[in-house]
């Protein structure tokens, strides 16, 4: 049994979908797939149910999910109690699509001889993470209220509509142009912040947007979208900007829409040393992205 396992194990447990798992680990599909079957075999047992279109976690699977966290909660314990002999080490969560902030944010915290370890995974695995005390702080978007943390605004992502180069018209595009047009965008679960904000801004135009098809990765979602029929999805501009256009451009929607980031960390917080560079450093991105 390796740690990658049990790392991969938790991630997809707590997404429920192996294209999203891979997507936040920053690998291929089928390698975390491998190895998840490879750590069930050497159990034993069946973690995940795979016999309907969701997997979801078997009785083993539950079991075992608590104590693999806290496996891993003891393995950064201890690599944190190792740092500390030379300068404490802080943890982010963050998550995709947060682009050149993220960037500078980075490299600011170097410039103050500040150590980050940059963890990205689900919107509710970090909250959990941060009021648990596995991560010092963490990004997150469109949320602001949950127990036992605070939320602290740092700057504002746009959103912008992806959409075929072959129907793109240009400038912006009123939202009220897309009613026909079939809608990809993930499951509410997966992100309520941004599928509510979608669908609200939709309803002030008059229409409810057709839905598409569901794919696991923004990846897919474009590649469907650049070869397919005609379809849209959004998708934050932090994030856009990394992408080459092709068969695939962006555009702003009318009205423009946007969500919040804020820096989540435990309530009653001072923030002081790691912290306040952080922020300091969000500051600057917010600055220079702005």
């Amino acid at each position: 049994m390796e740690l990658r396992q049990l790392e991969y194990f938790v991630t997809v447990a707590e997404v429920l979908n192996f294209g999203r798992a891979a997507e936040q680990l920053g690998m291929g599909q089928p390698g975390v797939s491998q190895q998840i079957a490879r750590l069930e075999r050497e159990l034993g047992v069946l973690l995940f149910d795979r016999s309907a279109r969701a997997i979801r976690l078997t009785e083993a699977g539950q079991r075992f999910l608590p104590a693999a966290r806290a496996v891993l909660v003891s393995v950064e314990q201890a690599r944190s109690a190792a740092i500390g002999l030379s300068g404490r080490t802080l943890r982010l969560g963050t998550s995709t699509g947060l682009g050149e902030r993220l960037e500078t944010v980075v490299a600011e915290l170097a410039a103050q001889e500040v150590q980050v370890e940059l963890i990205s995974t689900s919107t509710r695995a970090r909250l959990d993470r941060v009021r648990g005390g596995q991560l010092d702080a963490a990004f997150a978007r469109g949320t602001d209220e949950a127990a036992g943390l605070e939320f602290i605004p740092v700057w504002n992502d746009a959103v912008l509509i992806a959409l075929p180069a072959s129907v793109a018209p240009a400038g912006d595009i009123p939202l009220k142009d897309l009613r026909e047009m079939p809608l990809r965008i993930t499951p509410r679960r997966n992100n309520p912040p941004l599928v509510d904000l979608v669908m609200s801004a939709c309803a002030a135009e008059g229409f409810e947007p057709v839905l598409g098809p569901q794919s696991n990765t923004l990846q897919d979602t474009h590649a469907a979208i650049g070869a397919g029929t005609p379809s849209w999805t959004v998708i934050y501009e932090s994030h856009a900007q990394l992408l080459r256009e092709g068969r695939v451009v962006f555009r702003r929607p009318r009205p423009r829409l946007a969500l919040t980031t804020s820096l989540v960390v435990p309530a009653g917080t001072t923030v002081t040393g790691e912290l306040a560079a952080l922020l300091a450093a969000c500051r600057k991105a917010s600055d220079r992205f702005q």
